[in-house]
C-alpha cells in the first residue's frame, strides 16, 4: 500500500511539473512579464525615436543571482515601432503598432534584468530597421514608401507645416524645428509627402521681427521647453494638419538656468543601432520563440 501511495505521489508531482511552465520557457507568464516590464524601462531610458512595442519573446535564460539575491534574466525580445514618439513617455501598451501602410520598423533586443520583488533593467542592446519597401509594396502596392530625411522637399514640407503651426498657435513664443524623425511619400492625385518632426519653443515672442526668427535660440531651461509632433501633408494644394503630443499648457519660471534647476538626463543603460537583419541562432530555451503578437501580413519577413 505504501509503495502504491509513493508511486501515486511521484506521478502527481511529475504531472504538476509538466503542467507548470518553466521560467526558462517563452510561454511562462513570469518570463513574459519580465520581458514586458523590461521593455517599458528600455523605452523610458531612450531619448530618440519612437516607443517600441513587444512582438514576441524570442529566447530566455535565468539563474539565481547569488550576489544580489533574486533572479538574473537574460532575454531576447522582438520589438515593433509604435506611432508614439519617445517624448510622449506613454506606456508601450497604450501605443498603436505601425501598420503596413505606415513604414513599419522592427528589430530585436538583447536584455539583462534583475528580478526580485520588481523587475530592474540592467542593460540592453538593440538593432532595428525599416521593413524593406519591396515587402511593403508586395502586400500594399498603394501604401506610402519611406523618403530620405535630407531631401529638400521633406525639409520644405516640415517648414511649411511649422509656419502654419506658429500662425495658428495661441502661445506667446515662436517654435523652431528641432528634428525631422520620419518622412514618406505617396502618389494620390499628385505627390503627397508625410513628415513627422519635433519642435521646440524659442525665446522669441510673437512680436519678434520675422527677419530675426532664424536666429532665435531655444529655451535653455528643461521645464521651459515644449516638444510637439506634427504630421504634415504637402501636396500641390499644401494642406496641413497637426497632431500634438502634449497640451501646450506650461509656465515659465524666472529661475536662472545656471542655478542648477535643469536636471541632466540619466545615463543610458543600453545601445540602439540601425542595421539590416542578419541570420540569428535558434533559441536555447524550450518552447521558444513565443508567438508573434503582430504579423502585418508579412509572413515572408521574420519580424
Amino acid at each position: 500500500m505504501r509503495a502504491y501511495l509513493l508511486l501515486l505521489c511521484l506521478a502527481l508531482l511529475q504531472q504538476e511539473a509538466r503542467s507548470s511552465p518553466d521560467p526558462s520557457d517563452c510561454s511562462s507568464p513570469d518570463a513574459v512579464r519580465v520581458a514586458e516590464e523590461a521593455l517599458q524601462q528600455i523605452n523610458q531610458d531612450r531619448t530618440n525615436g519612437y516607443i517600441w512595442g513587444l512582438n514576441r519573446l524570442y529566447d530566455v535564460f535565468h539563474s539565481p543571482d547569488k550576489e544580489k539575491g533574486g533572479v538574473f534574466y537574460k532575454l531576447t525580445i522582438d520589438v515593433l515601432e509604435t506611432r508614439c514618439h519617445i517624448i510622449s513617455r506613454k506606456p508601450w501598451k497604450d501605443c498603436e503598432v505601425r501598420s503596413i501602410g505606415d513604414i513599419p520598423v522592427y528589430g530585436e533586443c538583447e536584455v539583462s534584468a534583475h528580478v526580485d520583488s520588481e523587475v530592474k533593467l540592467q542593460s540592453y542592446s538593440c538593432a532595428i530597421r525599416q521593413v524593406p519597401a519591396i515587402e511593403v509594396v508586395g502586400v500594399c502596392p498603394d501604401c506610402p514608401t519611406a523618403d530620405n530625411l535630407d531631401e529638400p522637399i521633406v525639409k520644405e514640407t516640415a517648414n511649411l507645416s511649422l509656419q502654419m503651426f506658429n500662425k495658428d498657435s495661441k502661445l506667446g513664443n515662436y517654435f523652431a524645428l528641432e528634428s525631422i524623425t520620419r518622412a514618406s511619400s505617396q502618389w494620390v492625385v499628385g505627390p503627397a509627402y508625410f513628415v513627422d518632426f519635433t519642435i521646440v519653443e524659442t525665446v522669441c515672442s510673437k512680436g519678434t521681427d520675422p527677419g530675426e526668427l532664424g536666429s532665435c535660440p531655444p529655451m535653455d531651461c528643461q521645464f521651459e521647453t515644449v516638444h510637439a509632433k506634427a504630421d504634415a501633408e504637402h501636396t500641390e494644394y499644401q494642406h496641413h494638419n497637426h497632431t500634438h503630443l502634449h497640451p501646450h499648457e506650461h509656465t515659465h519660471s524666472d529661475t536662472d538656468s545656471s542655478s542648477g534647476a535643469t536636471s541632466k538626463p540619466p545615463s543610458s543603460l543600453g545601445t540602439v543601432v540601425e542595421k539590416p537583419a542578419s541570420p540569428r541562432s535558434a533559441p536555447s530555451a524550450r518552447a521558444c520563440p513565443g508567438p508573434h503578437r503582430h504579423r502585418m501580413g508579412l509572413d515572408r519577413l521574420r519580424l
